[in-house]
């Protein structure tokens, strides 16, 4: 069985819930993860103590098992590059860069799992425009270079058997509370997610946790969307966190929520599809 955890938006800084990432710490080892993904929002003001913090949550992490990491929308500083006009020089990236990794759409395998990251977190930028204003530096798009760089990665997997995970910060599909898409494009994104051939997509950004799928072209996609381990939750929800398991004939996504009395994480949800 390969079994990835799934973390997301931290937001490290005045909204992080430390509890709730200690307790989530604590449980990891006896969940036996092959990897941990966390899916971006390290950072609550991309300001250098929150990512030393981030930093020192993945070193943590990554004693127990290899760990994916990709950017989120909070951890750019895009006032210093608007539009990619480099008024700073190439910063929007600098300190995530300097304090998580130089590498903002990584690769890893290990263990019958492909991992491989896109950079959907640009700040204020063309591909991430809608005609809404509330969506100024909040919206992400899909370079269509990093799905190509992706379905190479895939199409390479040991007699396509592997577990093919896409990792994206933005949402894919509509939140059910906030009733918005994460993606400016989301259509266009579904369309290169599909075709990239990624067995699940890992994601956040909402707030709110769930488990779904994009079906297009007669091809299913799992989407994992993991919940907020800060106080942030939308409608007050509880600190949260996913688990893919898969085997070779099927695919099982779990929500972990924290239940507040006890302040541990305990299985509130889970879905099973066939591989």
């Amino acid at each position: 069985m390969t079994t990835l955890v799934h973390l997301s938006d931290l937001h490290f800084g005045g909204k992080a819930d430390i509890r709730a990432v200690e307790a989530v710490e604590e449980l990891l080892p006896s969940l036996e993860p092959t990897a941990i993904v966390v899916s971006g929002d390290f950072a609550q003001r991309a300001r250098a103590g929150e990512f030393q913090r981030g930093r020192a949550l993945l070193r943590s992490l990554s004693r127990l098992a290899p760990v994916h990491a990709v950017a989120g929308n909070h951890d750019v500083q895009w006032w210093r590059e608007p539009f990619g006009i480099p008024l700073f020089g190439r910063a929007r990236f600098a300190k995530y860069r300097q304090y998580l990794a130089d590498d903002l759409t990584p690769t890893l395998k290990v263990d019958g799992v492909v991992i491989c990251g896109a950079a959907s977190a640009h700040g204020l930028a063309f591909g991430s425009m809608t005609w809404n204003p509330r969506d100024l530096t909040v919206k992400g798009h899909l370079p269509k270079a990093d799905l190509a760089r992706a379905a190479a990665a895939f199409a390479g997997t040991n007699g396509g058997r592997a577990l093919k995970v896409l990792v994206v910060h933005h949402n894919v599909l509509k939140g059910n509370i906030s009733r918005r898409w994460g993606l400016a494009r989301p259509l266009a994104a579904w369309r290169g997610i599909v075709a990239s051939g990624a067995d699940v997509v890992c994601c956040g950004h909402d707030h709110e946790e769930g488990i779904g799928t994009i079906e297009l072209g007669g091809r299913r996609v799992i989407v994992s969307t993991a919940g907020t381990l800060s106080t942030r939750g939308r409608a007050h929800r509880p600190p949260s966190f996913n688990v893919v398991r898969a085997t070779p004939s099927g695919i099982r996504v779990e929500i972990h929520g924290l239940n507040r009395g006890t302040g541990t994480f305990v299985p509130v949800e889970g879905r099973d599809f066939a591989r």
